[in-house]
């Protein structure tokens, strides 16, 4: 059962790719959701405000993907598809990578622009440091007080990370472990006397 994936594990340094006169910049971040990459977006438009467009392609998920491609104005399928596609071949996820075009003048045609998107894609994820992660499942554990001891020994022996817990009359510790070894920490929790494991 695969239960890692690959990422980026800080943004990448900024490339320029020339051709043409054209300039283009490019970028890679690693995200986890929409909001960072608007974040990043308008970053990069308050950085470059005389550029002309700015080209983008994310990859969001690690068991159902999401993605989108976004020429932002550059002919169709010419600009964020060529940048997706860089993205499936190094294949990583949880990553945008954003490619800021200055025109310089000459015409590139739609031929052109793939080629120029494609390899400022290639360029920006060749700089970035790609890393491979666990997928974690998290769980919530509620049990009494007098429990804390058998719940504390199964999370030492099994090596399980606590994420946060709530101590009080009855406790609650959310924890995180590797997808392949999820259900047997389910299974163990489950049979322990007077305590709740539930999957957030």
């Amino acid at each position: 059962m695969k239960d890692t994936y690959n990422t980026i594990a800080l943004p990448s340094p900024e490339i320029l790719y020339k051709e043409k006169n054209s300039k283009f910049f490019g970028y890679a971040y690693p995200v986890t959701n929409e909001a960072e990459i608007k974040i990043h977006l308008e970053q990069l438009r308050k950085q470059h405000h005389s550029a002309v467009h700015f080209c983008y392609a994310y990859q969001l998920g690690t068991e159902t993907l999401t993605f989108r491609a976004n020429d932002d104005g550059e002919p169709s399928n010419s600009a964020g598809m060529s940048i997706y596609g860089q993205i499936q071949s190094f294949g990583v996820t949880n990553i945008l990578v954003v490619i800021v075009r200055f025109f310089g003048g000459i015409k590139l045609g739609v031929g052109g622009l793939i080629t120029a998107y494609r390899t400022a894609a290639q360029m920006a994820l060749e700089e970035a440091d790609i890393i491979e992660k666990t997928i974690d499942f998290h769980y919530l554990i509620s049990f009494d007080y007098k429990n804390m001891n058998k719940v504390m020994r199964v999370i030492k022996e099994k090596n399980l990370n606590i994420i946060n817990q709530r101590m009080a009359e009855s406790c609650q510790i959310e924890i995180a472990t590797r997808k392949k070894n999820a259900e047997n920490i389910v299974d163990i929790f489950s049979n322990l006397f007077e305590i709740e494991i539930e999957k957030i």
